[in-house]
C-alpha cells in the first residue's frame, strides 16, 4: 500500500531537519557526480537531513543507491560535487577528529602483525595521545566491547565476530561524537550479527555517541534505529525518513515478535521495492 495509506507510521518525505541547537551532523543539498570515460554519472542528486546527539539512525536503499558514496562524503574521504556536510556547525572538508568509521571488511582494517591492544591504540598513537592516556582509553574500549581478556592476542587468532569487535573498539577508543558504520556485520553469521547489533546499541547508550549505520538488512535497520532513512534509486534523494517508535530497550526475541516491528519492517521493505521500480518522492501527488 502507498505511504499515504499508513497514517500511523510517522514519516518525513524528505530528510528530517532540526534546529541548530539540537543538530550535531547536517547534510545539506549533497550532490555527487563522478566523471568517467563515458561522461558524467550522477550518483547522489540531492540529500538533506540532520542527526541529533545520541541518535542511532539507519540508512537503507536499493543496491547502487549511493549509500557508501554518502558515507564517504560525510567522513570527509570524498569531496561532494555540491552541497555541504557540517559537524558541530563546521564544514567537513577532510576526515574530522570527532568522527570515526567502521567498515564492512574488518579483516583488511586490522593489522595482523599487531596485537589487539596495539590495533585499537594505533589511531590514538598517530594522534599523539600520551602513552598512559592511550593505555587507559584502549582498556576502556576493549572492556566496552567485551574483549578485555584478549589484549595480547593477534587478530588472526580471533573469530570474525571478535575481529569486528576489535574494529569497533578502535573506533570508540578515539572518543568520537559521530560513529559511521558501513555494513559492518555483513560478513558474520546470524547469531554473531545479533550479538553485535546489541553491542552497538549498548555502546551508543553508554557513550552517548551518534551513530549512522548503513545496512542492506531491513530487519536490522528497524531493530537498531530510532530512525530509518530510506534512499531512492540512483541518482539518489531521500525517499523517506521514518521514525521507529519501538521501545528504547530492545531484545532480539521480544522486539522482533512485536506487531509494530512487523508493520515497520513491512513498510521499509515496501518503500525499497518502490525505489527499485524507479518510484521517487517527486512522483507522489501532493494533496491540496
Amino acid at each position: 500500500m502507498p505511504p499515504e495509506d499508513v497514517p500511523d507510521i510517522a514519516v518525513v518525505s524528505r530528510g528530517r531537519t532540526l534546529p541548530p541547537e539540537r543538530t550535531l551532523l547536517s547534510v545539506r543539498g549533497l550532490r555527487k557526480v563522478y566523471e568517467t570515460g563515458g561522461g558524467a554519472v550522477e550518483a547522489v542528486r540531492d540529500l538533506t537531513f540532520d542527526l541529533g546527539r545520541n541518535e542511532l539512525t539507519c540508512l537503507v536503499g536499493p543496491s547502487g543507491s549511493g549509500k557508501t558514496t554518502l558515507l564517504k562524503c560525510i567522513a570527509g574521504l570524498l569531496a561532494p560535487t555540491s552541497g555541504d556536510v557540517l559537524l558541530d556547525g563546521k564544514r567537513v572538508t577532510g576526515p574530522p577528529k570527532k568522527m570515526a568509521v567502521v567498515f564492512q571488511e574488518y579483516g583488511r582494517s586490522l593489522y595482523p602483525w599487531l596485537r589487539v591492544a596495539d590495533n585499537v591504540g594505533l589511531p590514538l598513537r598517530n594522534a599523539g595521545v600520551p602513552a598512559a592516556r592511550r593505555t587507559a582509553l584502549v582498556a576502556e574500549a576493549l572492556e566496552s566491547v567485551g574483549l578485555a581478556h584478549v589484549p595480547r592476542a593477534y587478530p588472526w587468532q580471533l573469530s570474525g565476530g571478535m575481529q569486528q569487535r576489535v574494529a569497533i573498539a578502535r573506533a570508540i577508543a578515539y572518543q568520537p561524537e559521530v560513529l559511521l558504520m558501513d555494513e559492518p556485520f555483513a560478513a558474520v553469521d546470524a547469531q554473531t550479527r545479533a550479538d553485535l547489533e546489541d553491542l552497538v546499541r549498548s555502546v551508543r547508550e553508554r557513550l552517548g555517541v551518534t551513530v549512522l549505520f548503513v545496512t542492506h538488512d531491513i530487519d536490522e535497520s528497524v531493530y537498531l534505529g530510532t530512525r530509518v532513512i530510506i534512499l531512492s534509486s540512483s541518482p539518489t534523494v531521500v525517499q523517506e525518513d521514518l521514525v521507529v517508535d519501538l521501545p528504547d530497550q530492545r531484545d532480539q526475541l521480544e522486539t522482533r515478535a512485536l506487531p509494530r516491528f512487523t508493520e515497520l519492517r513491512h513498510h521499509v521493505y515496501e518503500q525499497i521495492q518502490l525505489a527499485k521500480r524507479g518510484h521517487r518522492p517527486e512522483d507522489e501527488k501532493v494533496a491540496d
